[in-house]
């Protein structure tokens, strides 16, 4: 079985303010095959830095109701380390979301790519405020251009 690759994201909320409102839309992406939930995890901080670490699962937690029917096929790859690191990056006072999935559209065209003798070379996530800062800047550029040759 082919694997496409996979990706963690952390999304924090302030305080315990996670109320699974969220769960609609990576239901969406869930549903239509884009990904795969792996792994889900809570990790909730105080606002004196202890910390709170729950997998996500089918349990009967009505904080994790619409997001527990998302994790069929879930494996539970995150380690302790890894959300020991992740728990210590949290800024004080928040609760996160941490979602490890993978890339189902991609796993198509990683067998196609492996079949071609070729392989993954380099691979980055770029995130939307950089490449809002690149519009801007290109926006910027453009304008000045044109307003050199007016």
């Amino acid at each position: 079985m082919t694997l496409g690759p996979l990706e963690y994201t952390v999304i924090g909320f302030t305080g315990n303010e996670f109320d699974g409102s969220i769960a609609r839309e990576i239901g969406r992406v869930v549903e239509n095959g884009t990904i795969r939930i792996v792994d889900a995890v809570a990790i909730i901080k105080d606002g004196g830095g202890d910390v709170a670490i729950v997998e996500i699962d089918a349990k009967q937690d009505p904080r994790f109701a619409s997001i527990a029917p998302l994790l069929e096929g879930r494996h539970g790859l995150f380690t302790p380390e890894d959300l020991g690191v992740i728990a210590e990056s949290l800024p004080g006072d928040t609760s996160a979301l941490v979602l490890l999935f993978e890339h189902r559209w991609a796993v198509h065209v990683k067998e196609a790519v492996q079949a071609a003798g070729g392989r993954l070379l380099a691979r980055a996530v770029i995130p939307p405020e950089v490449l809002e800062d690149a519009a801007e800047e290109l926006e910027a550029y453009t304008a000045k251009q044109e307003a050199s040759v007016a």
